[in-house]
């Protein structure tokens, strides 16, 4: 009982300190980044809340038949799994990371960084139609929430305490991916 209630504690601290930092959301006028090899890194389009937004939709039932459990838990009701247990938080193999709902490719192999956290971190989306943010106030804090730009499903949160050239840091859930490889 202890070793649970330690790891809760423990679980809790490290949410609340790879979640804490405030940003707010924002359309991004500025160009992309550029790192010195001259490669182009995407922002996240800002979600309208258009009905018609995601072209991927699906009954609640569908999802659930067509997810696991744990991916239905994040992708659609906006779960986290907890930290160091998820998949692809210590993956370090070539490839490709898409979204688990619906095949959309999220991120390169290239951008992932080994943040601490204990989920996969990326310091940016693989294309400019891959990714969209939106605002939580989930449990008190403000963050920017990253959801797939076909399907709306739920991936994480991103922070502007990421490495360069973009400064952030794409904080996924991994149960919400499929890796494949290069």
């Amino acid at each position: 009982m202890r070793f649970s209630l330690l790891f809760i504690a423990v679980s809790a601290l490290t949410l609340n300190s790879a979640c804490s930092q405030k940003r707010e959301v924002a359309v991004n006028t500025a160009p992309p980044a550029r790192a010195a090899a001259g490669k182009t890194y995407f922002q996240p389009k800002v979600v309208t809340g258009k009905p018609d937004e995601f072209p991927v939709r699906k009954s609640e039932a569908e999802w659930k038949k067509a997810l696991t459990p744990d991916q239905y838990y994040i992708l659609r009701e906006k779960g986290t799994e907890r930290p160091f247990t998820g998949k692809y938080h210590d993956n370090h193999e070539a490839g490709s990371y898409y979204c688990a709902a619906d095949g959309n490719l999220l991120f390169y192999s290239d951008t992932k960084f080994e943040s601490g956290t204990g989920w996969p971190s990326f310091f940016a989306p693989a294309t400019p139609t891959s990714l969209k943010v939106a605002s939580d106030n989930t449990f008190g804090m403000s963050r920017d929430e990253i959801v797939c730009a076909k399907c709306g499903g739920h991936l994480g949160h991103v922070f502007n305490d990421g490495p360069k050239p973009t400064g952030q840091r794409y904080c996924m859930d991994g149960n919400a991916l499929v890796f494949k490889k290069k």
